[in-house]
């Protein structure tokens, strides 16, 4: 029986049949050998992270592997998000996820990402709209916190607010931004609404008149003169898996909504210098920190974004690429940690298509080795060869309780 756990989630890496890689699937493409190696020793299967059919989000997806129905616990994106960013949330606080974005005099949408502006650029800005003090509802703090390249976080803090706002992203280009209405007729919702649309107002004319968007504008470069944010959320109250299982748990993770799910769960945030949540990430990195964090932990968790990055761009030669890379960087997991010790695991949140370059609702494939695990027939990682192993089918909810019962730490249901 094992006493500790790693788990390797890479976002979005399941995939589908890809013309441009001669039918095959980019883990099929890629032939990942330390992920090959997992599915030969351990037990394998399908996973629907939500139910089957169902294309889930990021959030929803790792609420559901660490364990949580997120029909039963999900509270909004944002506050994850704020809590990977390190901000203590309040009860009553509510939080975005929030683009820095480029739009016209007419308020249409040209880029979502500004250009895909540099985290240093963004930063500076982050710094001049934490400063805003709102007119109409001056009673309410207005806190915000540039987390990676163009995204940051938005939360709102005081008496009288709701989640229950719809966005200001309306999620394309070439249409205007959106004004936020309540969703429902309380007047919490009404209140919250309002709020955020004088925020995006005033912090339009800030980043207007900000040095960073002048230089941008006579460089070139698209101007970030809009923040659109999404995702209103309020502090899950979730029962902390440490506590559940009686272990202790930490997570490793460039993005911050990674972070902040993680977090709420009762995990300790492990910063590792260079993972970044993109592309240039350090692999590396993170897989030695894997390797020192298990020798303190019970279990560590260790997300990818790089393969959800690819796939969004709709790239899958590059995802092929992407795959190699963190296979190769996660032999040394393999090699330096005590596999009679050790369950690992190897999934993926969702499936990202990387020909269509938006979630789906199709099943990924997951890999399970353990000391004592009933493996058998399976020899490569891939989105067809693990759905002949023998895990089966088994939903997002299902996973932790199969990893802990390897670590003995699920008790038995009745006498």
């Amino acid at each position: 029986m094992a006493s500790k756990a790693i788990i390797l989630v890479c976002d979005g890496m399941a995939d589908r049949r890809c013309l441009a890689l001669g039918g095959l699937t980019p883990l099929q493409a890629a032939r990942p050998k330390s992920f090959d190696w997992i599915a030969s020793k351990g037990e394998c299967g399908l996973m629907d992270p939500i139910s089957p059919g169902v294309p889930p989000g990021s959030d929803t997806a790792h609420l559901a592997i660490l364990g949580y129905d997120p029909y039963k616990h999900y509270t909004g994106r944002g506050a994850f998000e704020a809590l990977g960013a390190g901000i203590e949330l309040e009860p009553n606080d509510v939080a975005f996820r929030c683009n820095f974005a480029t739009v016209n005099d007419e308020g249409i949408v040209v880029d979502r990402r500004a250009g895909r502006i540099s985290n240093e650029d963004a930063e500076a800005l982050s710094e001049s709209l934490n400063d805003i003090r709102l007119v109409r509802n001056s009673d309410i703090k207005i806190m915000f916190k540039h987390t990676v390249e163009h995204r940051g976080v938005l939360v709102l803090r005081g008496e009288g607010l709701s989640r229950f706002v719809s966005d200001v992203d309306p999620h394309k280009v070439g249409v205007k931004f959106l004004y936020s209405k309540p969703l429902t007729d309380s007047p919490a919702s009404k209140k919250t609404a309002d709020v955020l649309n004088e925020f995006v107002e005033t912090s339009r004319r800030v980043l207007a008149e900000h040095e960073i968007n002048k230089r941008r504008v006579k460089c070139g470069q698209p101007p970030a003169n809009v923040v659109l944010p999404r995702g209103a959320g309020t502090l899950p109250m979730l029962e902390k898996l440490p506590t559940k299982f009686g272990i202790r748990a930490a997570v490793i993770a460039g993005g911050a909504v990674y972070k902040g799910v993680c977090k709420a769960a009762g995990f300790e945030v492990l910063d590792v210098k260079g993972a970044t949540g993109t592309v240039d990430t350090d692999l590396n990195a993170k897989m030695r920190a894997a390797v020192s964090a298990i020798k303190s932990y019970d279990l560590v968790f260790l997300h990818v974004k790089a393969t959800d990055v690819v796939s969004h761009d709709r790239n899958p030669v590059k995802k092929v690429e992407i795959i190699s890379r963190i296979s190769e960087a996660f032999s040394t997991i393999i090699s330096e940690v005590n596999l009679e010790d050790t369950c690992i695991t190897i999934t993926s949140d969702h499936t990202t298509p990387s020909e269509l370059g938006e979630h789906t609702g199709d099943p990924v494939p997951v890999a399970l080795y353990a000391p004592g695990a009933r493996y058998g027939g399976t020899e490569r990682f891939d989105e067809i060869s693990c759905a002949s192993g023998t895990l089966g089918r088994i939903r997002g909810v299902d996973l932790m309780p199969i990893i802990m019962n390897f670590l003995g730490k699920v008790p038995m249901y009745g006498e």
